[in-house]
């Protein structure tokens, strides 16, 4: 798509005058009338914000993109009357405040629900965690003494500095078990070798887990083991209905509290001047262009497109540093299956080098009312992928074909079970921590500073990895800041869900999470 090339994005944006009035054309850009806030994108960070601001009386204005369905990339999809998730998101926070919000929404369809994942690797599952009795058995006992012989030596001569996610998980893990369960899965996600991935991604998604920690947890019971890691927990609360039904409710909520959101609107571009956006310019999907105007602007556009459709543009080296983030897409092959069970996880992850499939979701087990069928099973088989690769580009029905065909070749189940398919592209479903993404940032951001009614919040908004809950809070914040209920970093949002306030961009994050370092200057 030409929206993800920031070239491309900045000159369709180019191809509108900037002086609407000098526009010779019966459709005109739409001067919608102005806004106290505007919004951009209906996704949790952007909706949670809505949210926050209608409860204390502050109507707003969302502009999304989806003719349809809010949610982002939480969002639910259906399919003759199955519903499945774009990838699976569990609803856990060790906010107090998150985990109220979620209840205050969504109410008495707000599920407690097991938690099951495990790797497959070589036609076995293995917990995840792992368990070391477990892979003990699994893995045979050559492999796996080499294995502690591996955990070992890294005990004893650790990798220093830690520049990459293989030198953070082979500290932990010892060489050969990072070889077996870390290594093949993080490259199909990513698309690059796990030595170019920045260590803090690993510290960020798996911290304060080790192969010690994990025999902890297999071996002694929950009481006493201190605060719990996030990849350890046993139960999560989902949506009976997926988690689009959260951000449906939240939508109601907004609107009926005063709030507003136009679907089928695309942003496309921002008119700043003297140091404030003045408008935000908008397409739908028939090509109609709208200007809209506000006071305050929160955006959880991708970096990458917001500086791009900035005009007058940003000097060359901010446009450069957001044109240099990178994104990872993925898509959903999601198939029916004749079969009343399949495997009882929530998910899997799929560690078999030889196929592309790199995760499945079986949503049954998430909610069984996202089955309408009890004799059936839908699972997701996600496959990771950059926008416009073979795989993206490949038929709906091609790739209906290759899931069922890897699906069958795992074992997992039979290629005859299958009966019916479909396919769903997520674009930039993670924003990619390479070996300069930071530095990119910090010249963005330090541009940013000049804009003083643009706030940033979200994953994509502020390219940060971040869980479900994190992305809200980033939006809570953001959302206080435009009340004046204070000033508060929201940078500083991280796995621990610890915020502060007033925090200067220079300062270390004191707060537990290790900030990305350039792997090439390190």
């Amino acid at each position: 798509m030409a929206a993800d090339n920031p070239r491309a994005a900045t000159s369709r944006f180019n191809a509108w005058p900037h002086h609407w009035a000098r526009v010779d054309n019966p459709a005109q850009p739409r001067v919608v009338a102005s806004h106290d806030i505007l919004i951009l994108g209906a996704g949790p960070a952007g909706l949670t914000a809505a949210y926050e601001l209608t409860r204390h009386g502050r109507p707003c204005a969302i502009l999304e993109a989806d003719p349809h369905t809010v949610g982002g990339i939480s969002r639910t999809e259906t399919y003759k009357g199955y519903r499945f998730d774009i990838g699976g998101h569990r609803f856990f926070s060790k906010s107090d405040e998150i985990n109220r919000l979620w209840s205050e929404i969504l109410g008495e369809d707000f599920l407690i629900r097991p938690r099951l994942s495990r790797i497959y690797y070589d036609r076995k599952f293995f917990h995840y965690p792992l368990r070391p009795l477990d892979a003990l058995l699994k893995l045979g006992p050559i492999r796996s003494a080499r294995i502690l012989a591996s955990y070992a030596r890294a005990r004893l001569r650790p990798i220093h500095p830690e520049r990459s996610f293989e030198d953070w998980v082979v500290n932990r893990f010892g060489r050969l078990l990072f070889d077996i369960f870390f290594k093949t899965y993080t490259e199909k996600v990513w698309g690059m070798p796990t030595s170019q991935i920045s260590a803090d991604w690993a510290a960020q998604r798996i911290k304060g887990l080790s192969l010690t920690r994990a025999a902890l947890n297999a071996l002694l019971p929950r009481r006493g083991r201190g605060e719990v890691v996030k990849t350890l927990i046993d139960q999560f609360h989902y949506p009976r209905l997926g988690p689009g039904q959260m951000w449906e409710s939240a939508r109601d909520k907004i609107l009926a509290a005063g709030g507003s959101i136009h679907m089928d609107r695309k942003v496309i571009g921002l008119e700043q001047d003297g140091g404030r956006i003045q408008a935000v310019l908008a397409v739908d999907s028939a090509g109609n262009p709208y200007r809209y105007t506000a006071r305050h602007v929160l955006s959880t556009l991708p970096i990458r497109h917001l500086i791009a459709g900035i005009q007058p543009a940003p000097p060359e080296p901010v446009r450069q540093a957001a044109a240099s983030l990178r994104y990872r897409d993925f898509l959903t092959v999601v198939l029916i299956v004749d079969q009343e069970q399949t495997f009882p996880d929530n998910w899997i992850y799929i560690h078999e080098p030889k196929v592309r499939l790199g995760r499945i979701q079986n949503f049954k087990n998430w909610s069984p009312d996202l089955v309408p069928d009890p004799r059936r099973t839908s699972l997701g088989l996600e496959y990771f992928c950059f926008e416009g690769d073979q795989l993206w580009t490949m038929p709906d029905p091609d790739l209906i074909a290759l899931g069922t065909r890897e699906l069958d070749a795992i074992g997992l189940v039979p290629a005859a079970k299958v009966v019916d398919g479909c396919v769903v592209r997520m674009p930039k479903a993670y924003p990619v921590y390479d070996d300069a993404y930071q530095n990119h940032l910090a010249v963005i951001r330090q541009w940013l500073r000049e804009i003083d009614n643009l706030e940033l919040a979200g994953r994509n908004g502020m390219h940060k990895y971040n869980n479900q809950d994190h992305s809200m809070m980033t939006g809570l914040l953001a959302a206080r800041n435009i009340l004046g209920l204070g000033r508060f970093d929201t940078w500083k949002v991280n796995t621990d869900a610890e915020y502060h306030e007033e925090a200067d961009a220079q300062t270390p994050d004191t707060s537990g999470r290790a900030q990305p370092r350039s792997i090439a200057a390190a």
